[in-house]
């Protein structure tokens, strides 16, 4: 099932936090247009933008008032359809980010939705009458003397895509057939038409099982997916589908190209970089994490989970591996240089395709304690903006209220005092896309054989006869491993040779020719 995910390495932009333009200390598109050329030159394929719609940002985009907008702080729908053709003539695809199921309260669908005189968006949101010992409902909002059932914060409503199964005692729970529930996903397709119009190449959706209510099999969901990826392929069908969903064979199964996995789902990925407190934002100490000096996690936890959703992926879609994101801590917190370097190397030559956020291939930092910014409680200290030179701002704003503030620590990164440097992580990153991009054995689709779950993990990807093997020791501890056959070393960190043996000292990997 090759598309362009096959070979891709994404990056992905946090509008308001990557570059300033019209010096308002918030991010915009062409902020976005005049940093194509430092994307490209990295050697990304595609740039996925977080939400850009007209939006409350009381969730930092994620509660939408217009869906056929850009939001003016970033600019105009002329400057998102400026932003694909240019990102095009670079070679390089743009993925929108859609959330589809809820919109903030102050969209004009909620406030026609919450009067009390029936009209046509009177269904468009799921209102119960339901006490509150029945767990439906999130508050009684408008005219309308019922609850509305939100999907995320109070402020997010959910829209109304039907159930499942409709349970008859409960008359606001209408089924996927009803007449206003087939009308929301006809509008959920405008949408997708509207920015497929504008030059958009992907869709990632937010939260992207959370539509059908009560779908306990999952069977409604699957079927409501491969309807909408019908409908974009009858339009464009070079136009991907990438799920927020964190179970990637369920995700795959219900029409999606690509699904992660992620620190919400399974605990397959926080095993990974954030099991530790301190490293996971969703629970207190939880374990060890494999890519961790102490050297006591267990990459089979992972594994696992991987495993499984790489069988059920094969031949119809992909498994998308992310440095990190805007929800959790940045990889780069409470790691070196070193040790962040390890951990890339794992994720650009696994089976999948490689997600870089902003910032990281430079290592920007997790900065703790700032206050809550638009909905972001603790993950705003992975939203600072990108840190581009020692000037002002780091050279993303000229405002003297940018929208947060950068790492003022001394010798924060910066794109500038990286460049051209041989062993900065953000010219290490650029070398990792280059073999990433020029070895089809690491390629998404390739084959992957495991030689060893432990420390060092130790695996082979092949393609067309080709074959790599790489090694990952990010313990701080010194392993060996024999390898007769190995060939040309293609990049390398902290080894030794001795004949037939690779000495991994602590925090080291090789990709290697076979």
């Amino acid at each position: 099932m090759k598309n362009w995910f096959n070979d891709a390495v994404v990056y992905e932009i946090y509008p308001q936090s990557f570059h300033d333009t019209n010096g308002d200390g918030i991010g915009d598109l062409q902020g976005i247009i005049q940093k194509l050329d430092y994307i490209k030159d990295m050697g990304f394929t595609a740039i996925w933008l977080n939400p850009i719609n007209e939006s409350s940002f009381r969730d930092a985009g994620y509660d939408v008032t217009d869906f056929y907008n850009v939001a003016s702080r970033y600019g105009t729908n002329e400057d998102y359809r400026m932003l694909c053709s240019e990102a095009h003539a670079r070679g390089m695809k743009v993925m929108f980010d859609l959330v589809a199921g809820h919109t903030s309260i102050d969209h004009p669908w909620f406030i026609e939705s919450s009067k009390a005189e029936k009209n046509e968006y009177t269904n468009r949101y799921i209102w119960t009458t339901a006490s509150f010992d029945e767990g439906e409902g999130i508050a009684s909002l408008g005219e309308r003397d019922a609850k509305c059932i939100n999907n995320f914060f109070w402020s997010q409503p959910a829209l109304n895509y039907g159930y499942a199964h409709p349970n008859p005692n409960y008359p606001w729970e209408l089924p996927v057939t009803h007449p206003d529930c087939v009308a929301m996903k006809e509008e959920l397709k405008k949408i997708i038409d509207f920015w497929i119009d504008l030059g958009t190449d992907a869709f990632r959706v937010d939260m992207a099982a959370s539509l059908i209510k009560g779908d306990t099999d999952g069977t409604a969901m699957q079927k409501f997916w491969h309807e909408i990826r019908e409908h974009i392929q009858r339009r464009n069908p070079d136009v991907l589908l990438v799920a927020e969903w964190g179970y990637p064979s369920d995700a795959i199964n219900s029409g999606f190209h690509l699904d992660f996995l992620l620190h919400s789902g399974p605990s397959a990925y926080r095993s990974l970089f954030r099991y530790e407190k301190g490293r996971n934002t969703t629970s207190e100490l939880v374990g060890h994490s494999y890519f961790n000096t102490e050297g006591k996690g267990n990459i089979n936890e992972y594994l696992d989970r991987f495993l499984y959703d790489l069988d059920h992926a094969k031949g119809k879609g992909y498994i998308g591996h992310i440095t990190g994101n805007h929800d959790m801590q940045r990889l780069a917190y409470k790691r070196t240089t070193e040790e962040v370097k390890v951990c890339m190397a794992f994720l650009f030559t696994m089976p999948g395709v490689p997600f870089v956020y902003y910032g990281d291939e430079i290592g920007m930092d997790y900065i703790e304690g700032l206050p809550s910014k638009e909905g972001g409680y603790i993950r705003t200290g992975s939203r600072t903006p990108m840190q581009w030179n020692d000037r002002k701002n780091h050279g993303f704003s000229d405002s003297d209220t940018p929208y947060l503030p950068t790492d003022s620590r001394e010798g924060a990164p910066t794109v500038e005092s990286q460049v051209n440097d041989e062993n900065s992580l953000l010219e290490f990153t650029r070398k990792l896309i280059a073999l990433h991009r020029e070895n089809e054995a690491l390629y998404a689709e390739a084959d992957f054989n495991i030689l060893m779950p432990g420390y060092p993990f130790v695996y082979e990807r092949m393609a067309n006869g080709k074959k790599l093997f790489i090694a990952l020791n990010p313990s701080g501890y010194r392993h060996y491993y024999d390898a007769p056959k190995l060939g040309k070393i293609l990049l390398s960190q902290n080894i030794e040779q001795n004949g037939d043996q690779i000495i991994m000292n602590g925090i080291s990997f090789v990709i290697a020719e076979e």
